[in-house]
């Protein structure tokens, strides 16, 4: 199923025949020779090989042919294939996943994604692991809503499964692919599969990104290189083993931001008033730089000093895996142990403040699942799952008036037990049934010490020391040396004669939580007809808690949902014309959001807390029409309604109102406002989004030319926490086209492409923070355009 955007060849040879559920899971059975139609894809999104068109779940897929077509290095650009998703880069490594408005700001390492991510069958569980990976790929599958019995934790809002291309048993082949474009990009990735005798085989594959920055100072830029080894070898006819292994490395200057302006209080409200400056003003830019210094911070009494270090990633990836079938006599046993280890060694500024990260992840996971052969009228599947992860990190986030400094250690457990079954009571009705169960274990252990440069004099109505100290952006806080007094744990002193404070704030966190959960799914699906499906689902979802190293919020209890689906799949036309309708409504419960915010010590921080209920309903059409046997057109429409029912969250009484757009009064609470924004609309959802397709074939005798053209358009959508005006992004519309030159049998081919033609850069995200009360963008990329070649063997 092509999702807008280039789409691939529309002549293809339909895969009628889908290997048995009990079979390896990626592998998929060839295609019939002697069909033509619309292409069929084979997934494996409910653990078992199956025709899209035949899986009762709502599921996108990006093909491999389409993430090269497409430009595609990062799941940062993902969103464009896909209606239902939005992806927002945070600094660093880290990458945010909104799908159908729901997501979270996960910018560390004790909070975790609404959206799992899973590299060949494996859960990564952190944020800051989805580099690195997207080349050679099968497919790429998005499941929506919380997939509550068959993946492993937390999917509350779905789940993004990159699925590498496997080796191929008794097959020499192998391809390359290189594209050059504007700002210097360089993308080339191939692959070699080696027959290593009748029943096995060895496939390498790698890829190199090099690509300067889009922003003025050179950030937002791409430094990719990565490498993924996989073998393949059936040991018996019934037992087959594939044994594989990556690495990659991040590096460049990482994720850029510009300074949208501030946000001003007027003695009666806060306003947002713009910087002037261009979207492709990087923070490090001369005038960039020069803005910053008017930017007064209230907490220092002071303006602003220009940021004085580079930023940079320097970022190691590496996972070894395996997944072993063995097929018996009742059924399909399948084994899949791995493990994954990431260095992280990244400074950033996105937020206009240093954000210096060192940290160690590693996870060890083991699946198990069987899946049993037909008995009487029954299918079914048992399985297991652990989840063992360790983190270490030490963080700086340097904001010259305040720095936090943070040191944890973070293990999680987490083991669950799983079971589905469908009754087939006729060859046209199926009902399925699944039930989980989840047990989280945490443990954490942490400590964080803030300073504060806090100013005592006023003049004219407001803080005035501009003789005042500002922190060291990089070392540790038991460096600071003169002019810096030594204070002791939450206590202050006097810095010289200058008027201000040095406050020593300290946060330690050293506790446990304990979650549980049963999660379970019901689903019917009945085929109307040969070539259409009707399908309903009903599916629970959970998220265990976290926590914090802010005061007030050191810990947060899980989240939950309820989702309800209904669908059909259909081709007609002898499989020229696909039309797929879904509707959805999703009940959020004790939901948690990330976010930037003031805690009970009015520091600034980063923290979850459980905010209340939303509800996330709306429609989803599909269609692709072969107009002609070179023809191919395809359009997919969302509508999503996706409110807060119920969203407060307090802030500490300040000398100026809150940071927000959402109303707030007094709470209960002493010291305490109550800010409510409930009845506003989620982030990252708008209420319309399309992408529309179209691919024309021309024949000419051993060549052919293919022209091919998308766009997607979206409409107005909020993309900050704090609601206000200038995180609130108007409609856009983003095209692309490329024209390609190649073999008849797609031996080679080169083409032409641009991307973004219409130069729209968009706020991908909107962020705000205390220092100098500076409001930040991140912005989509620019128009790209280049050449790429490519060539199988």
């Amino acid at each position: 199923m092509s999702i807008g955007g280039m789409i691939n060849p529309a002549l293809s040879q339909d895969r009628s025949e889908v290997r048995e559920q009990n079979a390896p899971a990626e592998s998929a059975a060839p295609p019939a020779a002697d069909q033509q139609g619309l292409q069929e894809i084979i997934v494996t999104a409910q653990r078992k090989a199956e025709n899209l068109q035949r899986a009762g779940i709502p599921v996108a897929v990006v093909t491999g042919e389409q993430l090269v077509s497409r430009g595609l290095t990062s799941s940062n650009e993902l969103g464009n294939s896909v209606p239902s998703l939005a992806a927002q880069p945070q600094g660093g490594a880290n990458t945010v996943f909104f799908l159908r408005g729901v997501g979270n700001f996960t910018v560390n390492g004790y909070s975790d994604p609404a959206v799992a991510f899973n590299y060949d069958g494996v859960y990564l569980g952190r944020a800051t692991s989805t580099s690195g990976v997207f080349y050679d790929l099968e497919r790429v599958e998005v499941l929506k809503g919380p997939q509550g019995t068959l993946y492993g934790r937390n999917a509350t809002a779905g789940a993004i499964n990159v699925l590498p291309t496997r080796p191929r048993l008794g097959e020499n082949s192998g391809f390359i692919t290189a594209s050059y474009g504007n700002y210097g990009a360089l993308n080339v990735q191939g692959a070699v599969n080696i027959a290593m005798g009748e029943h096995g085989a060895m496939r390498v594959a790698g890829n190199i990104v090099q690509r300067e920055g889009y922003q003025t100072d050179g950030t937002s830029d791409e430094k990719t290189q990565a490498l993924r080894v996989q073998f393949l070898s059936e040991l018996t006819p019934d037992l087959t083993v594939r044994v594989g292994g990556d690495f990659s490395h991040s590096g460049g200057k990482g994720p850029g931001s510009t300074y949208a302006g501030r946000i001003a209080f007027n003695g009666t409200s806060n306003l947002f008033v713009p910087s002037g400056l261009s979207k492709d003003s990087g923070l490090f830019s001369p005038e960039a730089q020069a803005y910053r210094q008017t930017l007064f911070s209230g907490l220092a009494g002071r303006t602003l000093v220009p940021l004085d270090v580079q930023p940079y990633l320097d970022n190691d990836y590496y996972g070894a895996n395996a997944e072993i079938s063995l097929r018996t006599g009742a059924g399909t046993l399948t084994v899949i142990p791995a493990w994954r280890y990431s260095k992280l060694d990244n400074r950033f500024a996105v937020p206009a403040f240093y954000g210096n990260v060192a940290e160690t992840d590693e996870q060890k996971s083991l699946e198990v699942r069987f899946s049993g052969d037909r008995v009487g009228i029954f299918d079914y599947m048992l399985g297991a799952y652990y989840f063992d992860e360790s983190i270490a990190a030490t963080y700086l986030f340097a904001q010259q008036a305040l720095n936090a400094y943070q040191q944890f250690t973070s293990d999680t457990k987490s083991y669950a037990g799983f079971g589905r079954i469908t009754t087939n009571f006729t060859d046209r009705l199926r009902l399925i049934g699944g039930l989980r169960y989840t047990k989280d274990d945490k443990d954490f252990n942490g400590r964080a010490d803030v300073f504060l440069v806090r100013c005592t004099v006023v003049a004219q109505g407001r803080p005035s020391c501009p003789t005042a100290p500002l922190l060291p952006s990089t070392g540790r806080y038991q460096d600071l040396s003169a002019p810096f007094p030594t204070v002791p744990d939450n206590q202050a002193r006097p810095i010289g004669t200058t008027g201000a404070l040095l406050i020593h704030a300290v946060t330690p966190v050293n506790t446990t939580l304990s979650n549980d959960r049963f999660t379970y799914h019901l689903g019917a699906e009945f085929d109307v007809g040969p070539h259409s499906l009707l399908y309903a689902n009903y599916e629970t979802g959970y998220r265990s808690g976290g926590f914090a190293l802010s005061a007030g919020y050191e810990t947060f209890q899980p989240e939950f949902i309820d989702a309800y689906t209904i669908g059909m799949k259909n081709r007609f036309f002898d499989n020229r014309l696909q039309l797929n309708l879904e509707a959805f409504l999703w009940k959020y419960r004790n939901q948690q959001v990330n976010h930037t915010g003031i805690d009970r010590n009015g520091n600034q921080g980063q923290f979850t807390e459980n905010v209340g209920k939303s509800t996330n309903k709306g429609i989803e059409v599909e269609a692709q029409f072969l107009a002609t046997p070179n023809t191919l057109l395809s359009v997919n429409v969302q509508y999503l309604d996706a409110k807060y029912d119920n969203f407060v969250y307090r802030e500490p009484i300040g000398a100026t109102p809150p940071n927000t757009g959402c109303p707030y009064r007094p709470s209960a609470t002493a010291g305490l406002y109550d800010i409510d924004c409930s009845g506003r609309s989620a982030y990252q959802s708008p209420k319309w989004t399309m992408n529309l397709g179209g691919q024309q074939t021309v024949p000419l005798g051993d060549y052919k030319v293919v022209l091919s053209a998308d766009t997607q358009y979206r409409s107005s959508r909020v993309v900050g926490f704090e609601y206000m005006p200038n995180q609130l992004v108007g409609s856009t519309w983003v095209s692309n086209a490329q024209l390609a030159f190649a073999a008849a049998d797609d031996r080679w081919s080169i083409a032409a492409f641009v991307r973004n033609i219409e130069d729209e850069r968009y706020q991908a995200s909107a962020q705000i923070y205390g220092a100098g009360s500076a409001a930040l963008a991140v912005y989509s990329p620019p128009r790209t355009y280049g050449v790429r070649v490519s060539s199988k063997f």
